[in-house]
């Protein structure tokens, strides 16, 4: 079913989340590095968060962390911190 959270699609999300931590990192908007600064500490370690609770087989919370750590993200993005147009990783504008 496809309103299950199971191993692979936690998976296909750390993947989603991490390309696109790697890809604000390459692409900070001059002047904004005080908030991407925040914006990537909080991504990461929500990302972290998630990896825990996946190897402690916690799918539920290592899917709500990798959401969270993903809307950080997508609030950058708006907000113009960061300057990417990719609308599969992201929530564009």
């Amino acid at each position: 079913m496809d309103n299950e959270i199971t191993i692979e699609k936690v998976e296909k999300y750390f993947d989603l989340t991490e390309s696109a931590l790697g890809v604000v990192r390459k692409n900070i908007i001059s002047g904004k590095e005080k908030e991407s600064k925040e914006i990537i500490e909080m991504v990461t370690n929500y990302v972290s968060d998630a990896h825990h609770f996946f190897d402690k087989e916690d799918l539920v919370n290592a899917f709500a962390a990798l959401n969270y750590a993903h809307g950080w993200l997508d609030s950058g993005v708006r907000l113009k911190v960061f300057n990417v147009d990719d609308d599969r990783l992201f929530t564009v504008c």
